[in-house]
Formats: C-alpha cells, sequence, structure tokens
C-alpha cells in the first residue's frame, strides 16, 4: 500500500496543475471541515457554558449571533494559512487569497463588537434608573469609530499596504471628513449636553408644537429621539433640535403628584347684582356657605355702622353680592373636593371681564397625573359649577344661536295671537 502511494504521488507529482487542483480542493475541504466542526461542536459547548451563567440565561447572546458569527474567523484562517503550501499556486493568488481572508477577519470582528455593543445596551437598559442616563448614543459613537477603524483596515489589508500611510492621507481630507460627519459630530454634541443636563429621558412626556410632536419619547439614540404621540404615530426628531429648538416637558408635573387645572367659566355681567334678605336666607341651606356669610355679615355690618347719617341710604352700604358668594362657593367646593391637591396652589379668580362675558377663572391642581382620571376630575368639577351656577342667580354667557333667533321671531307672533283671543 506505501508502495502505491509513492507511486500516485510520484504521477501527481508529475502533473502539477491536477496537483494544485488537488490541493486546492484538499484546503477547501479543510476550511469547511473546521467550520463544520467549530459551529457544531465548540459553538454548541460554548453556549452550553455561557447558557449556565446569568448572562446566557436571558439568552441575548445567542440571538444576537456573536460566537457563531466569530467562528468564521477559522475557516479564513485556515484558508489563508493552506493558501500559501498548495504547490503550483501563483503568488498574485496566495496575495489576494490572504488580503480577502484578513479583511474579511477585520470584518467579522468589527461585526461581533458592534452586537456586543448592542448587547451591553440591552442589559444596561433592564437596569430600573437606565433610562435617566441612556448610553445608546455613546455606543453608536464607538460603533461608528469602530466601523471607521476596519474601514481603514480593510483597505489596507486589500492593497496590501500600511493602514499609517491612510491615516496619514486622512490629514489632508480631515476638513471634507468633518463636512461629511457634521450631522453627526453636532448630534454626539447634543447627546452629550442632553445627558449631562438631564433635559429629557425616555419616557418623558414632551411637546413640540413645530415639529408635530406631542407624546412620550420611547427611544433616544445618537441622530435621533423617538416620540410616540398620543394617536399612537410616532414623530422622529433630530437629537440637535432638542438643543436648538424650544419644547416643552412634563416630567415636571409628573413627578410632582399634581396636574393643574386652568379653565373659566364666563358670566354674563348682566346677572350679577346685590343679594336681598330672602335670596342671603336662601343661600345659608349651603353648608359650605355658612361660614363664610357669617363672616361677610359681621364684616359689612361693622363697615356700614361706621358710615353714620350716609349708611341710610342703599347706595352708600356694602352689600353681599351673589358673583362673590359663589366665587367664595366655588372655594370652599375645591377645599373639601378629595381629588384637588390641597398642597397646591388653588385659586377662584376673576379676570378682566371681555365681550364673551366675566371670566370666573379656577386654577389649582388635581392630586393625579394620569390623563384619564384628570379629564374626569375636570369635568367633575365644571359639570357641578354650570349647574349650581342658577343658585346664585347667575347666568352663563353664550352668544346667541339660531334658535335663540327663532324665538325672537316668533314671540311677536305668539303676543298678537294671544291679544285676538282677549279680543
Amino acid at each position: 500500500m506505501p508502495n502505491e502511494l509513492k507511486t500516485w504521488m510520484g504521477w501527481l507529482n508529475e502533473q502539477p496543475e491536477l496537483l494544485t487542483l488537488t490541493a486546492t480542493l484538499a484546503l477547501i475541504v479543510a476550511a469547511w471541515l473546521s467550520n463544520w466542526i467549530v459551529k457544531r461542536i465548540l459553538v454548541r459547548a460554548i453556549y452550553r457554558v455561557v447558557g449556565a451563567t446569568a448572562l446566557g440565561r436571558h439568552g441575548q447572546i445567542k440571538e444576537s449571533g456573536i460566537i457563531k458569527r466569530l467562528s468564521n474567523i477559522v475557516p479564513a484562517l485556515v484558508l489563508s494559512s493552506g493558501v500559501a503550501i498548495v504547490p503550483g499556486m501563483p503568488e498574485a493568488v496566495v496575495t489576494v487569497t490572504r488580503n480577502v481572508c484578513g479583511a474579511f477577519i477585520v470584518l467579522t470582528i468589527a461585526l461581533a463588537i458592534g452586537a456586543l455593543l448592542d448587547i451591553l445596551n440591552t442589559l444596561y437598559q433592564r437596569r430600573p434608573n437606565a433610562h435617566l442616563k441612556p448610553i445608546k448614543g455613546y455606543l453608536q459613537v464607538i460603533k461608528i469609530a469602530i466601523f471607521a477603524i476596519a474601514t481603514i483596515l480593510m483597505v489596507a489589508t486589500l492593497i496590501d499596504r500600511s493602514p499609517l500611510i491612510l491615516l496619514s492621507g486622512l490629514g489632508a481630507m480631515a476638513a471634507v471628513l468633518m463636512l461629511i460627519f457634521q450631522d453627526t459630530l453636532l448630534s454626539l454634541v447634543a447627546s452629550v449636553q442632553i445627558s449631562s443636563s438631564d433635559i429629557i429621558r425616555v419616557g418623558d412626556w414632551v411637546e413640540m408644537p413645530q415639529l408635530n410632536a406631542d407624546g412620550d419619547v420611547i427611544d433616544i439614540a445618537l441622530h435621533t429621539v423617538k416620540v410616540q404621540n398620543w394617536d399612537k404615530t410616532i414623530t422622529t426628531i433630530p437629537t440637535k433640535r432638542f438643543i436648538t429648538d424650544p419644547f416643552k416637558n412634563w416630567r415636571g408635573m409628573q413627578e410632582s403628584g399634581g396636574r393643574r387645572i386652568k379653565r373659566a367659566l364666563y358670566l354674563d355681567q348682566t346677572s350679577v347684582h346685590f343679594l336681598s334678605d330672602e335670596e342671603i336666607a336662601r343661600l345659608r341651606r349651603f353648608m359650605l356657605l355658612d361660614e363664610y356669610l357669617d363672616r361677610k355679615d359681621e364684616e359689612l355690618r361693622e363697615w356700614n355702622l361706621k358710615l353714620a347719617e350716609h349708611g341710610k341710604e342703599a347706595v352708600n352700604t356694602r352689600r353681599i353680592t351673589n358673583i362673590g358668594s359663589f366665587r367664595a362657593y366655588v372655594e370652599h367646593y375645591l377645599r373639601h373636593n378629595p381629588n384637588i391637591h390641597q398642597n397646591m396652589t388653588l385659586l377662584v379668580r376673576q379676570l378682566n371681564p371681555t365681550a364673551d362675558g366675566l371670566p370666573l377663572e379656577i386654577y389649582c391642581f388635581t392630586n393625579t397625573t394620569a390623563w384619564n382620571a384628570y379629564e374626569g376630575i375636570q369635568s367633575d368639577i365644571f359639570d357641578h359649577l354650570l349647574a349650581i351656577l342658577p343658585e346664585f342667580g347667575l347666568r352663563v354667557f353664550q352668544h346667541p344661536s339660531g334658535g335663540d333667533f327663532q324665538a325672537l321671531k316668533e314671540k311677536p307672533a305668539a303676543i298678537a295671537a294671544a291679544e285676538t283671543e282677549r279680543t
């Protein structure tokens, strides 16, 4: 058998082209076999070892395929090392094969590092306070630097030149690179400012009307910030716009525990008048007004006694008004409302009269920041105030509608018909 092998090898040596082809096929088979062994045996073993750790139990490493990606380096190394020992292989083919394999290895390592950074970001986001200091933008900068270095190394490997030669040429291209990466540099500076100044966080409710953004921040990256609006659409905003453009962040409201109600009732000014004794007696039915009416009655009695002879005329005396009593009632009503935050500003005030009536503004805070609950509390308050308003002899102002004009038109006809029946 050894003699037959020697004879076969001797014959093969006499056929250089066939020898080169056979050695090349053997090298390819060796590379495929090494790839199969690494992925079927070594990679599975590594997954089992990593799976026993806390990191592996999350499944992030297996899903990213970082280990499987690194295993591609082995067949590339086999090809790069074995191509030189293939007999009769042209020197140019050996050089090209080595250069391509080297560039492939550099690319594979760069992609693996990028996947590793994604894993790092995912693990960081699982921390309870990760939304306070997101690192996604910084990791993206590191990725850009890694792929830039990898690109230089790959080009240098493919052309078989030192990377320093390429780097020396980049100095002359600095201005061009600054122009190309202008947005990236501006976004990097903006990301640093946003993080250091704690301007926005993931989960913040932000409002930027000029870009039609009104909703929660769901992602902060290097170049963009994603905002999910209340209609479930997503607005993508350049990161630098949060430094250059004005916007509203509702985080302060959410952290305070109270949300502001600032709304006015517009009262018909012709319904404002002094209260008669009968009306005052009727208002004493309101438990919330007992203290106010007693205090006001004593205050006005003392004031009017000082007027002496001038106090005999009603126009010279101070009297209780229906709008003042209503304002006191609203304030006491809010003070006794369990849904109103009593440790924050609470005002019931008149604003400047307008052509649309006299605004009586309610300024207070609910004890919840939840949107649904806030709107329900606000609606309940104004439902009650609108319904109780006639008890004070007040009317809400509103512009005449078509029905009002129709009633005015029909009223003379009704009066004429009634007079005709009488005659």
